[in-house]
Order: C-alpha cells, then structure tokens, then sequence
C-alpha cells in the first residue's frame, strides 16, 4: 500500500485508538499491536494496552513478503499471549485483521498458512484491500475473508469504524466467549463484502 490508501490506514489506526479510548470496556480488557511486512516483517508495536499505546508511522514500501508476516504473527502470539495452564488463567483468544492488497511474492507463505490454520491461535479477519488483492491466498490462513474494493479515504474511515466496533464489541463480551471459540463481529460497513 502507498500513497493515499497507506495514509487512509495510519488516520485508521490513530482513529481507532481514540474510538478505544472512550470505551471503559476497551480501556480494561483490549491491547493492539501492529505488525508490518513488506521485503521482511517487523513488529512496529509490540502488543500494548490501549492506554499506552501509540499509534505508529508506518512507511511503505518494497515486495509483499507474506510469509515472514504470517512467522512474525506465530512468533507473536507465542511470546506475547499468555496461555491457560492449570495454574493460571491466560489472555482471551486475540481479534487479528490481516490487510493485503495485492499477493503474496515469497513461496514461504503457504507453510506459515499451514500453522495458523492448524494452531487457530486467534480469531483472524483477512482483508482484502482493492481489485489486486488475492483473495485465494488470504483464504489459506482464515475462513473470514472480506473484500475492500475502494480504497479510498473515506472507505478507510468505515472500514476502521468496523474494526473499532468489533473490538469493543468483543472487549463486551470477554468471559462469554470459550478461550478457544470464535467471536460474532458486527456487520460490515457497504462497501465491505464478505468473500464467500
């Protein structure tokens, strides 16, 4: 993503911070991260709560190195979540968005793919982002893909109005929902369709 539609997802992220931060709710149970891939993946936040975290500057640039992405969400998830064991109660399973908007240019990806889709480590919503995005591919990690065709600021702005609710929505229902189970998210905004 460059120019404007990279733009439109930093405004996102800023917004939906301050959409979680009116939210007592969000406030006491959310935490974000943010993680980036392009010729290699980086973490540019690590796994915050909503009250410290700061909103990134993120940059693009580079190929789509999906499979180094998808490594750093496992690497993630094991070092930052925190498991039930029979001596201590672990974190709620974790509510991950996956935005891409073109295809994958490493051959890595699809055993990285593999693993998520065995471990089920979160609830993961993969979103494709505009007519390049391959929805084929993002179906290989989750079987909730959604297609963003406009890219366009104000598409972005739902979009991230769409997230927002979802975690806070979420963020409601902790301790309803099994460790293991999935979660009901609210309906997509238009524009936003979901890839059957």
């Amino acid at each position: 993503m460059q120019g404007t539609p990279i733009e439109s997802v930093k405004s996102g992220i800023r917004q939906l911070h301050r959409d979680l931060l009116g939210d007592p709710q969000a406030i006491e149970s959310a935490y974000l991260s943010v993680l980036t891939f392009s010729n290699a993946a980086q973490q540019a936040v690590p796994l915050t709560e909503v009250a410290m975290f700061n909103p990134p500057d993120l940059q693009a640039s580079g190929q789509t190195n999906f499979g180094d992405g998808l490594r750093l969400l496992l690497e993630c998830f094991d070092r930052e979540i925190v498991r039930t064991t029979a001596d201590q109660k672990g974190d709620w399973r974790p509510l991950v968005f996956v935005l891409s908007d073109g295809a994958p240019t490493d051959v890595d990806w699809p055993v990285y793919a593999q693993q998520l889709r065995e471990r089920r480590p979160a609830n993961i919503i993969a979103v494709a982002c505009g007519d390049q995005a391959d929805t084929e591919v993002l179906k290989q990690i989750t079987e909730i893909v959604i297609q963003m065709q406009d890219m366009s600021p104000d598409a972005f702005k739902a979009f991230f109005r769409f997230v927002s609710a979802s975690v806070k929505q979420t963020s409601a229902k902790v301790g309803a929902v099994a460790d293991g189970g999935s979660i009901t998210l609210p309906p997509p905004p238009p524009g936003i369709t979901i890839v059957p």
